[in-house]
């Protein structure tokens, strides 16, 4: 069974914003599998299909970014996951250039306050993630990641949310190391 998690906050006014990336890559996911999303055992929406011989359980926590390890450790817990190389989180990355893709096994949270509630929740660093460039050029952090991508921006945003879904099935399908090997670059200066 695979547990993936794509990060944001719930709401109407967050849904576009550049920090519910990770909400939008698991919506294409889900608009893919023909899933819809039903409330979970906990803070947190779920929508699970089976697929290429896998349970897989998408999840977007109810809570809002910074709480996401609450939410996170209660769908952990539900589905009785013990293996964290089978959790994927996904989230937005505003040191990464708009359009890389960047999937890692394990590591710090490299200042996302999401994945770091979900570190202190887990009591690892060793989660794999995929982060998503959201762009590296902003004044004020806290204002750059609830605005709305720009218009050239919302462009390419579709093509960058298949491609990530794309990673999420190597991911499941293949492993973490082939999807690194496959994914982790700027998917529109290399295509």
């Amino acid at each position: 069974m695979f547990l993936i998690v794509g990060l944001g906050n719930p709401g109407p006014q967050y849904e576009n914003t550049r920090h519910n990336v990770g909400f939008m890559v698991i919506d294409h996911l889900s608009h893919k599998f023909r899933i819809a999303f039903e409330q979970g055992e906990g803070l947190f929406l779920q929508a699970s299909t089976d697929w290429r011989k896998h349970r897989v359980v998408f999840v977007k926590p109810l809570t809002y970014m910074n709480r996401s390890g609450i939410a996170v450790k209660q769908a952990v817990d539900y589905y009785q996951i013990r293996d964290y190389s089978r959790l994927l989180i996904i989230l937005d990355d505003l040191q990464l250039p708009f359009g890389t893709l960047r999937m890692r096994p394990r590591g710090s949270d490299g200042g996302q306050k999401g994945l770091r509630s979900i570190i202190q929740f887990l009591q690892t660093e060793e989660i794999p993630r995929l982060r998503i460039g959201i762009g590296d050029h902003y004044t004020d952090a806290s204002d750059y990641v609830l605005s709305l991508f720009t218009q050239e921006e919302q462009h390419h945003l579709p093509f960058i949310l298949d491609q990530a879904a794309e990673a999420v099935q190597v991911f499941i399908s293949d492993g973490i190391e082939k999807a690194m090997n496959r994914f982790n670059r700027n998917v529109l200066i290399d295509n």
